[in-house]
């Protein structure tokens, strides 16, 4: 449609009034840009619009032309006004692009409904998630998982790797690793948030690379039970699995498929622990174990089946392995191969069972050549086990039913410190003198309460610890001991011994011997000859009635702790020279339980006492100068004095007969004899 000159003109001024045949008129405002100002609404060069049915307008050169339309049909005009009136589109993309949006806004309204519906219980499964049609590398892919409202996002790794996963029922995040070149994944899920580790599984060829996609949404059709099919049909697809922006539709991405299986534990599961009980956490490694009994504990390196109730040795294979407690049951029988799933065990103890020597074949420790610790104890073994790890550091057969040592008894352990024999069968007739030649380096051993009547010939110089207590032994031969010169402690309690047969130079080479004990025994005086580097000799629960004059004058630096309680001391037996050479060294003595009358003489010569006890004795008076010197300037170092059950009446000891100790406390006199009785 023509314009007149004019018109032209008049239309490059700021505002024109362009009158078409039908009563519609548009307010024109042209802006110097070239663009079109219609109603308000600015309009680009070469824009387009349809004021009313059969009539279209443009935008050219900032002037609005106007020209009418043929219609096919009759279109009932629909009245407008300026403010009712409104755009519809620039152009037929933006109308496209409005479809576009609607359409996507209804699938995720879709989705929603979808998710609500959706339920993951917090079970604990086994979770294989496979990637499908997979080339090339692929790059991380967050996935959305939502069981009950909460998030999980999962990072894809091409080439492998573990994922945790902190799963959340009631909302959180859990983090994925995938690895599409083979591997499974276990998952244990916990109802309040916990760990899992997935390894993923592919199911046919790599994952090919695709750009970063920014949600997957597993629903619940992908998660199967485990009486189903592990996957669906790979070529499936469903448009629902995606959620977030538009654009995400176009993008290609992993079908995921999760399985849920019944959990297989390495090691069984004990029951779950009452509070205060540690908790057990498996090792990742390869192992295989059969079913323990309720009770065990387990943890990286060790299993505790103690009093559980077994009653065969179990089948474990473990590289992890280090301690295995199996005491107080009733294994009996011992498979030969029941331990060489165990190479690096350094730790068994087997006490308390019910093994005799069938039990225990020669190729039972052949595998373990970490072995350090092995404990017998309680059982009906009637000789030591052949073939021992020669890595042995401690060796215990207590409380079982040996009858005999031979010299191949303790053959190739050479690396052995520690052996316990006690309470068995040994006597002095089935123990050979080269016994012990094998144990090189053995610095402690037990023979208590067996029945020898000497001191066993034949031991290790390098021992530095013996204990033969509760045995029969009556004389201690002079020579036994001279090849033990490391010896540090010396018990033979509870024997039959008397210091008349205690030869002179019994223990005259035992320079290193510091501790000494001839308790319950059967000396009636102080032995003499003792050795010279004594410290601590208890002699108590003897029938000792006399300490000879200087007994433990040749002893240097001295006695630090003499204890001759329980005895038959008297007046008589104890004399000013009693105590010769303890003067600066003894700090303890013990007199208690004997048949003292008085104070024995010299106390005021240990300069050096604590400790003083002559409880339970028949004293009856406290003289003066008897523990306290009055001339000495300085006060004593008695910390405690014990005085009680005694026939002392208090309100006759001298006021200055406790001056010397600091704090009167210390001083213990009741009750004494006759109040008690009263």
């Amino acid at each position: 449609m023509g314009r007149p000159a004019e018109e032209e003109k008049r239309l490059q001024e700021d505002l024109t009034t362009v009158s078409l045949s039908s009563p519609v008129s548009l307010h024109i405002q042209i802006l110097c840009s070239g663009q079109c100002k219609v109603n308000g609404m600015v309009l680009f060069e070469g824009a387009m619009w349809s004021p009313q049915p059969c009539t279209a307008c443009q935008c050219h050169r900032g002037n609005a032309k106007c020209q009418p339309m043929p219609c096919a049909a009759p279109i009932k005009q629909q009245s407008t006004t300026p403010t009712s009136r409104r755009l519809d589109d620039k152009d037929s993309r933006a109308v496209e692009s409005r479809k576009i949006l609607q359409g996507r806004s209804r699938g995720t309204q879709e989705i929603k409904k979808k998710e609500e519906r959706m339920l993951v219980k917090p079970l604990t499964p086994v979770i294989t998630v496979k990637p499908v049609a997979a080339k090339k590398t692929k790059p991380e892919v967050p996935v959305k998982m939502q069981p009950r409202g909460g998030e999980a996002l999962v990072k894809m790794q091409p080439r492998g790797g573990e994922a945790l996963v902190k799963m959340q029922p009631r909302g959180g995040e859990a983090l994925v690793k995938m690895q599409p070149r083979g591997g499974e994944a276990l998952v244990k899920m916990q109802p309040r948030g916990g760990e899992a580790l997935v390894k993923m599984q592919p199911r046919g060829g790599e994952v090919p690379a695709r750009p970063l996609i920014p949600a997957v949404k597993l629903t619940k059709d992908s998660i199967q039970s485990s009486d189903e099919d592990d996957y669906d049909d790979p070529d499936s697809d469903d448009d629902d699995d995606v959620v977030g922006p538009p654009w995400v539709r176009a993008t290609a991405r992993p079908i995921l498929r999760a399985t849920l299986r019944p959990v297989t534990a390495r090691r069984p599961v004990p029951a779950p622990a009452a509070p205060g009980r540690p908790v057990v956490t498996f090792p990742k490694k390869p192992s295989f174990m059969e079913s323990l009994p309720h009770g065990c504990l387990l943890s990286d390196s060790l299993i505790a089946c103690g009093s559980t109730g077994l009653a065969h040795m179990p089948i474990i294979t473990d590289l992890g392995l280090k301690t295995l407690y199996l005491a107080d049951n009733k294994i009996s029988k011992i498979p030969p191969r029941a331990l060489a799933g165990l190479p690096n065990l350094e730790w068994l103890d087997l006490s308390k069972n019910k093994l005799d020597d069938s039990s225990i074949s020669p190729l039972l420790f052949q595998n373990l050549p970490r072995l350090r610790r092995l404990i017998l104890d309680g059982n009906n073994l009637t000789k030591v086990p052949a073939f021992l790890p020669p890595s042995l550091v401690e060796l215990k057969i207590n409380d079982n039913k040996l009858s005999g040592l031979t010299p191949t008894s303790f053959k190739g352990l050479s690396k052995l410190l520690n052996l316990e024999l006690e309470d068995n069968h040994f006597h002095d007739g089935n123990v050979s003198p080269l016994t012990f030649r094998p144990l090189k380096k053995l610095i402690y051993l037990r023979l208590e309460d067996n029945k020898f009547r000497a001191i066993p010939s034949g031991l290790p110089a390098t021992l530095q610890e013996l204990h033969l207590s509760d045995n029969k032994i009556e004389v201690v031969h002079a020579g036994l001991l001279n090849k033990t010169v490391n010896l540090r402690v010396l018990d033979l309690s509870h024997n039959r011994i008397r210091e008349d047969r205690i030869a002179p130079r019994a223990w005259i080479h035992l320079m290193k011997l510091e501790s000494l004990d001839l308790s319950h025994n059967r000396l009636v005086h102080m032995p003499s000859f003792l050795p010279v580097a004594l410290r601590h000799l208890t002699v108590h629960h003897n029938q000792i009635v006399r300490i000879p004059g200087y007994v433990f004058g040749h002893m240097r630096p001295g006695l630090d702790s003499l204890h001759v309680s329980h005895n038959r001391l008297q007046d008589d037996g104890v004399d000013a020279l009693s105590f010769l050479g303890l003067s600066a060294s003894l700090s303890e003595l013990l007199l208690d339980h004997n048949l003292l009358q008085s104070i024995p003489p010299g106390l005021l010569q240990l300069n050096n006492l604590q400790l003083l006890r002559l409880n339970h004795n028949y004293i009856s008076y406290v003289p003066m100068n008897a523990l306290c010197d009055t001339r000495a300037p300085e006060d004593s170092p008695l910390m405690s004095v014990h005085l009680q059950y005694n026939l002392i009446q208090r309100y006759l000891i001298p006021p200055t007969a406790f001056s010397c100790i600091r704090n009167y406390h210390s001083v213990l006199l009741h009750p004494q004899r006759l109040e008690n009785q009263e």
